[in-house]
């Protein structure tokens, strides 16, 4: 099922005891299919608006529609089995082995046996954990980033147009939390869900969001347009503290990984023969090579000489692979990879998290270059506009002067 339009009409809050709405006159409109993202200063309400959507928080006053229809007219329990949610702490149940956590829901829906386990196997495959490694295991057994996808898995699981999304990858760290965004923007181009999601993080709005609604107090909307409008032509000062300083290479984050050149480079397995490796690094291009575990997965690079060193133990020679970005990933992950590691390239992989080839400096710096002239250009042609108005406006006084008085 692809995305429903979400309308919200005057949307409001007030909680007892509270002087002030948490939530005042909320309006919006979301596309199908389209992610929305909701940022702002802790307090603003955003997570309360979030929760209107399903009810999970009970509007004071006001509309919300979805395709059109009104929920506030719908069974809030019913209306919730529609929608997918994901919260910072995954929400799993701990008593649940991960495959009864992803099919509660479309257990409750009334789903059969068959179709349930299909479901199950099937959405742990889409965020990337194998269904025979991952099928029974139990919360606790998971690293924080396997239960936000589990927490993701079970949000889409029931195949809802809409997914809300607070903070979802706030409690992890910043690596698994980049794979985590990254695994999300690959999941919506293939499910085209309609998604709105909370975060205070300015660059992670504009790395995930279509549009983003920067809200100041009472959830009230200062600016809600793309990433790039908001990085280039902020509302006010309060949009600009929001952006920060560098924004030319916050616009890093609008390319993806994809978008460039991936190259392929010299690759070597870990079971291969020392001989062959010892000959494919000295045929090689590059003064090195990299190693990949029995999963084809970035293991080591390989340099000449490690293995004379190591004294021909490939256990003991080389260096651990500390990066890698996804297809997914935008050109800033990718630039704070290679700063990061020495070699100066980093591994891109797949879902599963096996090799596809490199992407180095030297193309990414190309990349920021062309950024920089791009705003260079556009940089001037604002210019030439404002002295053309302003040239304008001066014609038209000079004409006025020009007038006899009637």
């Amino acid at each position: 099922m692809a995305g429903a339009t979400i309308e919200l009409d005057g949307l409001t809050k007030r909680f007892s005891g509270s002087p002030e709405p948490a939530v005042e006159s909320v309006s919006m409109e979301i596309k199908a299919g389209e992610t929305v993202i909701l940022v702002g200063p802790s307090g603003c309400g955003k997570s309360t608006t979030l929760r209107m959507i399903n009810r999970l928080i009970e509007p004071s006053s006001g509309r919300i529609r979805i395709d059109d229809q009104d929920v506030t007219d719908i069974d809030p329990v019913k209306l919730r089995r529609k929608i997918g949610y994901a919260i910072q702490s995954s929400g799993l149940f701990p008593h649940m082995t991960v495959a009864d956590n992803i099919a509660l829901v479309p257990k409750m829906t009334g789903w059969s046996k068959s179709r349930v386990k299909d479901r199950v196997e099937e959405m742990l495959d889409l965020v990337g954990l194998d269904p025979r490694e991952f099928h029974d295991r139990y919360p606790r057994q998971l690293s924080g980033g396997q239960q936000q996808r589990v927490g993701v898995a079970r949000a889409l699981a029931a195949d809802p147009p809409v997914l809300l999304m607070d903070e979802p990858f706030g409690a992890v760290d910043p690596i698994t939390r980049d794979h985590l965004q990254d695994e999300l923007i690959r999941l919506q181009h293939e499910l085209h869900k309609t998604i709105v999601f909370v975060t205070h993080d300015f660059d992670e709005a504009i790395k995930l969001g279509d549009r983003i609604a920067v809200l100041r107090e009472k959830s009230h909307i200062v600016q809600f347009d793309t990433p790039e409008a908001i990085l280039t032509n902020p509302a006010d000062e309060f949009v600009s503290g929001f952006v920060g300083a560098g924004a030319a290479l916050k616009r890093l984050n609008l390319t993806r990984v994809r978008d460039v050149e991936i190259a392929d480079f010299t690759a070597v397995t870990v079971d291969e023969p020392l001989q062959s490796i010892f000959d494919r690094l000295r045929t090689s291009r590059h003064n090195e090579l990299l190693v990949l575990d029995a999963r084809r997965r970035p293991y080591k690079w390989l340099r000449r000489g490690d293995l004379m060193r190591a004294r021909g133990s490939l256990a003991r020679a080389g260096t651990l692979v500390t990066h890698t970005v996804t297809r997914d990933a935008t050109l800033r992950d990718a630039l704070e990879a290679v700063l990061t590691d020495s070699a100066g390239r980093v591994p891109v992989t797949g879902r599963r998290g096996e090799f596809i080839g490199v992407v180095d400096m030297e193309t990414l710096m190309n990349s920021v270059q062309e950024l920089l002239e791009a705003d260079r250009l556009t940089a001037i042609e604002h210019g030439e506009e404002l002295a053309e108005l302003k040239g304008h406006q001066e014609g038209h006084q000079d004409d006025d002067a020009g007038e006899p008085p009637v």
